[in-house]
């Protein structure tokens, strides 16, 4: 195989792998968060985060900012520990995550 064939087809072979990449890449994904913290599973429904939230910040002295928290990590872990505080264990996601301070973002 002379050298510009072999350069045509490792073209077009790089090209479609490029495309390839892309189409993945802005595809939607449609798996849900499971509730064990990090896992995913397309059989888990995804929480009503309002509600969860709601519930866990409803004895805080900031419930505006304690829901704001606690939907972002909702979100993300699709999990909220049972209770107004503690329980964190229940999830181990909402557990690790951290502000960019080092402090426990999920209330």
């Amino acid at each position: 195989m002379s050298i510009s064939k072999h350069l045509i087809i490792t073209s077009l072979f790089m090209s479609l792998l490029i495309f390839h990449h892309l189409v993945e890449a802005n595809a939607p994904n449609h798996q849900i968060s499971s509730n064990n913290g990090g896992g995913t599973s397309p059989f888990v429904a995804k929480l009503d985060c309002g509600k969860a939230c709601l519930a866990r910040c409803r004895l805080s002295s900031r419930p505006n900012l304690c829901n704001r928290a606690c939907g972002t990590c909702c979100g993300r872990c699709n999990c909220v520990p049972p209770g107004t505080s503690g329980n964190q264990e229940v999830c181990p996601c909402y557990y690790t995550m951290t502000t960019h301070g080092g402090k426990r973002k999920c209330p």
